[in-house]
């Protein structure tokens, strides 16, 4: 599970990169789009994953202020390290512009919540994700109860409904609103949490014996066709199916998000894990959300320092470089930031509390 989180913040770091059009991004590197424009889902993944993980390894009775405070020293160290590089690199050397609200939102991550910040994303503009994440973790020990206690059928049948429901709030957006209203809802908090539920439906069925009748090469490949299919709706769909294309690709990517992370759970629950299982990826993959954290400041100087060019495919050497310097930042953010700030933390605040067992009891 931990090295699936490198090839999800890969995905988004290639979408950084290439760009949103063609000519867009740090250099263009044709041969990637438009297939590199899924790449952006891979926050998605990301929140299917953490709705997986949290829901996987629950266990009742680690008291709430416990759970939120493991969650505020898991993600404030590193992001408010990775904001003062951001800070100087798209405010300093980059010129942007904000005000103090703005600001101080994206430190405290509630800036999705705000329709007018400044700039649209403020701060480290990646920590618009943060943002979402924190309303699941402020939810997620408020609602876990009740979720491990209703039926897999229910839960099922929560889950289609909220993905249904964040397709119809993107296609209401879209019709009803102005492209800032729209991007802005399409980020706010709420609209994502059925994403979340489908990580805890997918979770919970497991637990209780339920299985995907899919290997992870069969999940990829379902990925990998949907990709195609989406990123060529134009060429073989209309301007009414292209757009409800877009509309559903936030569900859809969910599940097949979920399909994949269940068949690889069940692949290492039987033993057949090889590859995520390698100490190389498992690094990569605790690294992860430092990467997340850096790569768009480290697009960001080359963009301001390197010279615009022509689209060319030999940028991918340029993609690759600049993959290993935001990694190399990442492991050191990771190594002597985040690591050890959460083990700080994690002494400092309130602890679970342990159990007394009387021999009779351990017998029984």
């Amino acid at each position: 599970m931990t090295s699936l989180r490198f090839f999800a913040a890969f995905a988004v770091f290639v979408h950084h990169f290439n760009g949103v059009s063609p000519g867009g991004g740090v250099w263009h590197v044709p041969f990637l789009f438009p297939y590199s424009r899924i790449g952006v889902h891979g926050v998605t993944f990301f929140f299917v994953l953490s709705g997986f993980l949290l829901t996987w390894s629950h266990r009742p009775g680690i008291p709430k202020r416990v759970f939120h405070w493991r969650r505020v020293g898991r993600i404030y160290p590193a992001h408010l390290v990775a904001a003062g590089l951001a800070l100087a690199v798209f405010y300093g050397l980059g010129g942007d512009r904000t005000d103090a609200p703005s600001l101080i939102s994206s430190l405290l991550l509630v800036q999705t919540w705000l329709p007018n910040a400044v700039p649209t994303l403020p701060g480290n503009p990646v920590t618009w994700t943060l943002s979402v994440e924190l309303l699941f973790y402020a939810l997620f020990p408020l609602l876990i109860g009740r979720l491990r206690r209703t039926r897999t059928r229910t839960l099922g049948l929560w889950t289609l409904a909220g993905l249904a429901a964040m397709w119809a709030v993107n296609t209401a957006a879209d019709r009803f609103l102005n492209q800032h209203g729209a991007e802005w809802v399409m980020r706010h908090p709420v609209v994502y949490l059925p994403q979340f539920l489908v990580g805890v439906t997918f979770a919970l069925a497991l637990r209780r014996g339920y299985r995907v009748p899919l290997r992870p090469a069969g999940a990829v490949g379902l990925l990998a066709v949907y990709t195609v299919v989406f990123t060529r709706a134009s060429d073989w769909g209309g301007p009414f199916v292209v757009h409800q294309m877009e509309c559903a690709v936030r569900p859809v990517i969910a599940v097949l998000s979920a399909l994949t992370i269940a068949a690889c759970a069940q692949n290492e629950a039987a033993g057949r894990s090889r590859f995520l299982t390698r100490r190389p990826l498992i690094v990569l993959g605790a690294s992860s959300y430092a990467f997340y954290l850096v790569h768009q400041s480290v697009n960001q100087v080359i963009r301001l320092y390197l010279p615009a060019m022509d689209d060319s495919d030999a940028a991918v050497l340029l993609l690759l470089g600049a993959f290993l310097v935001s990694q190399a930042a990442a492991w050191l953010l990771w190594r002597w930031i985040e690591e050890p700030a959460q083990r700080w933390w994690s002494k400092r605040g309130p602890q679970p509390v342990r159990r007394t067992v009387t021999p009779a009891a351990s017998a029984a």
